[in-house]
């Protein structure tokens, strides 16, 4: 007989269940297993009377075992939590569980340590299904729009961006690196005559980061557009995007995150806000006292970003602020620019930053003199010949599934990865 999920049981239909023993009580008429699985759980009661061998067998596996039943759902109002009880006539131990050893007041580096068994709980199945659901989102809305979902390589032969914050490896008889973006190939696609591309896959960092929202592999999104105007299309397009995702994680699971996590899922009914870094920086002076360092003018500070947080929300009502007008030295060579100004933006949710977009330099020329200026030229020497050959102008944004789900259900990085890696966690 086919396993049947626990939410998808029918009444006085017989059926096989299987799933993690929850709760064992053992009574002087009764056993009672709360029987989970992803789906729910449910009780399973055995009467001791007619079904002593069943109720001996059992009481063998302790919580944390994994159990089948067969038999038939019936509804009852003395099982007042579930409305129902399932009602076994046979009995399969699949394996039998040791005691935990991690409890609910353990620290989220103890847990991660045995992640397997952390990840056994409502409030964490919920983050992955919400995470499943975000990025559903996201490929649904873009092949409406004629995306193509490329995959491009991990390993790659020079250091891509900055020559900066990757890891080397050992690759036959050479070097090879991590890839820290699929930038390069992303405008490799544009200048393929690809015209719209995404992609969802990991993403390497060799930053010694110990912030509650940094690590060293995560999962990024990234996207990739052609003939666009200026960045303000990019903007919209990710914006579109991501109000899409959160109404379908509002319709699907608003109503369990409210109840796990106490927090409401917003679904934005304005256009994000958009302002000049020097604006933000004004504004914040101004609203609430902060003055940014001379040296930081070109850049958002971390404690500028977290304040970007009451900004956006006293200032427009929005969780969401777009910031323009970077300094063309703390931006990435590739950026176009526009009397010496960036043509990109990054955007901010709820305080934290989220994407980093821009519009690229399509021009060869241009191109090669913002490589020069940053002394990036020899690193970039392969990249520089996808645009020989004639590009489109194109533009496109990444963001980290990993922190738009931490920002959404209100943890940190470590808990909203499946398994966290950071300077001092390589394992499990």
């Amino acid at each position: 007989m086919e396993r049947i999920r626990i939410k998808d049981l029918e009444y006085d239909k017989v059926s096989k269940i299987s799933g993690f023993v929850e709760k064992l009580k053992d009574t002087k008429y009764m056993v009672f297993v709360i029987l989970r699985d992803i789906s729910g759980e449910t009780q399973v009661s055995i009467d001791k009377a007619t079904q002593s061998e069943m109720a001996s067998e059992v009481l063998k596996a302790i919580e944390g075992s994994v159990v089948s039943f067969w038999g038939t759902l019936k509804k009852s109002d003395f099982v007042k939590k579930y409305g129902c009880e399932f009602l076994p006539e046979r009995l399969q131990i699949e394996s039998i569980a040791e005691p935990s050893p991690i409890t609910e007041e353990a620290n989220i580096d103890q847990k991660i340590n045995y992640r397997w068994l952390d990840l056994r709980t409502k409030k964490n199945t919920l983050i992955f299904d919400v995470q499943t659901c975000l990025v559903n989102s996201f490929r649904e809305f873009l092949l409406k729009k004629d995306f193509l979902e490329i995959h491009t390589p991990k390993l790659i032969g020079t250091a891509s961006e900055s020559g900066s914050d990757v890891f080397e490896l050992k690759y036959f008889d050479r070097k090879a690196y991590l890839a820290q973006s699929p930038q390069f190939y992303k405008q490799m696609a544009m200048a393929a005559g690809f015209d719209r591309i995404f992609e969802v896959g990991p993403v390497f960092r060799a930053e010694k980061s110990y912030t509650n929202k940094h690590a060293t592999e995560f999962t990024g999104f990234d996207l990739e557009l052609s003939y666009i105007d200026d960045f303000y299309d990019v903007v919209k397009v990710e914006e579109e995007m991501l109000v899409y995702a959160l109404r379908n994680v509002k319709e699907k699971y608003g109503d369990k995150i409210k109840e796990l996590y106490g927090l409401d899922v917003v679904v934005p009914d304005k256009t994000f806000p958009i302002m000049k870094l020097a604006d933000v920086y004004k504004e914040l002076e101004s609203r609430y006292g902060y003055k940014v360092p001379e040296s930081e003018l070109g850049d958002l500070t971390t404690e500028a970003e977290k304040l970007c947080k009451n900004l956006s929300q006293d200032m427009f009502g929005s969780e969401f602020l777009v910031v323009t007008d970077y300094s063309a030295e703390k931006r990435a060579f590739y950026h176009m620019r526009k009397n010496g100004v960036p043509q990109g933006y990054d955007l901010i949710w709820k305080g934290c930053e989220i994407t980093t977009g821009a519009q690229r330099e399509h021009r060869f020329n241009e191109l090669r003199a913002q490589a020069d200026e940053k002394g990036l030229a020899k690193d970039v020497e392969f990249y520089m010949q996808f645009f020989k050959n004639g590009c489109p102008p194109h533009g496109g944004f990444g963001l980290g599934v990993d922190r738009l789900t931490m920002i959404l259900l209100g943890l940190s990085i470590k808990e909203v990865m499946f398994i966290f890696r950071g300077p001092n966690r390589l394992n499990p």
